[in-house]
């Protein structure tokens, strides 16, 4: 059993194997504007419904490299949409995403900031915006706040359960508090980083890859 200098080791080790979380891994950088967070939004949705997140991680980039904002998003032919994400995504999956961009433009002037201003910062009340929008349920609703986390502070600690699985794997833990006295998320955004990165390892089922850095 791991002590706790040797689970901060751990940690310390996966963030330097694994990265920044999940999202910017993959080339979506979690930053404080309304295109990357919109980006971020899009990519939990399809994360949430398909199968392969190789699969959404991939759509998702083709997405953005052609419509990166919710306002040129919901401007564009349902037809060219279908046909961007591709055979392996559902076809309805397009349309779904079309009216996510539309209800962004249309509540939130495509800008998701102004959905936390809203919610006036209350985590509960972020949840029940975010989930008031066509195609976010819960699921999706935790991957955006995941990653996002690094920004909206009042969400943090968060840890979503395929992160929480990795972390009991590894012996780092069971609840997101465990996970932010490892990470000292209040010194800085190693915390969201962490839980994002748990989750690509439980994707990648490389717990025992990850539990060996620290025997090196």
């Amino acid at each position: 059993m791991m002590d706790l200098e040797d689970k901060r080791r751990l940690v310390r080790e996966l963030l330097r194997e694994v990265g920044r979380g999940f999202a910017e891994p993959h080339g979506f950088p979690v930053t404080n504007n309304p295109g990357r967070l919109f980006q971020l939004l899009v990519l939990s949705v399809l994360l949430r419904r398909t199968g392969d997140y190789h699969v959404a991680v991939e759509a998702a980039q083709r997405l953005r490299g052609r419509w990166d904002t919710a306002q040129r998003l919901a401007a564009s032919p349902n037809e060219q949409r279908v046909e961007l994400l591709g055979k392996d995504v559902r076809r309805g999956t397009a349309e779904l995403l079309g009216e996510l961009a539309w209800a962004v433009v249309e509540r939130y002037r495509g800008d998701l900031r102004r959905l936390r201003t809203e919610a006036r910062r209350d985590p509960s009340r972020e949840r029940e915006l975010l989930g008031q929008l066509p195609g976010v349920d819960g699921k999706v609703v935790d991957l955006f706040l995941r990653e996002a986390q690094v920004l909206w502070k009042e969400v943090s600690p968060f840890a979503d359960r395929q992160a929480l699985a990795a972390a009991r794997k590894l012996g780092l833990g069971r609840t997101s508090e465990d996970l932010a006295e490892l990470a000292r998320y209040e010194e800085s955004e190693d915390y969201a980083w962490l839980v994002g990165a748990l989750a690509q390892i439980d994707l990648d089922r490389r717990h025992e890859e990850i539990r060996s850095l620290v025997s090196r």
